[in-house]
């Protein structure tokens, strides 16, 4: 598995040391869409000279790179996610867990119609959907 990790850095254009690869397949491998502080915990006992700022810095690349994304799902945190196919994220107002949302074609061009809806002059860079509610282990 390493290697694929290593490719997908490589293609990105992203030097990748042993922190880089260990930060990125956790992400990969983890879809919680862990906050920094989750994935510095995890690592840092593996990789003692793992920093917070490390980690920080290295998702903040990664998604300068495309090949992850934050997300703002929360008011006091950012959160991660290396799934890069379009996607909404639904948050379970219960358990707290972020769940992966892939919508069909026709859904997908709607949301996307909405950036089509914005005034003349304005742009958009990144669109995001959140949706709050009970999770289905939850009910």
């Amino acid at each position: 598995m390493n290697n694929l990790y290593h490719k997908i850095l490589q293609d990105a254009g992203v030097r990748p040391s042993i922190q880089r690869i260990a930060v990125y397949a956790y992400l990969y491998e983890n879809r919680i869409h862990p906050d920094v502080e989750t994935v510095y915990n995890k690592l840092n006992p593996i990789y003692p000279t793992l920093s917070k700022t490390t980690v920080y810095n290295t998702l903040k690349l990664f998604e300068e790179k495309h090949i992850v994304q934050s997300i703002k799902i929360e008011d006091d945190k950012l959160r991660f996610d290396a799934e890069m196919k379009n996607h909404i994220h639904f948050k379970c107002s219960k358990c707290g867990g972020i769940y992966d949302i892939f919508l069909d074609e026709k859904t997908s061009k709607e949301l996307e119609d909405v950036s089509n809806a914005l005034p003349e002059g304005f742009s958009s860079d990144k669109f995001q959907t959140n949706i709050w509610g009970i999770c289905n282990n939850c009910q």
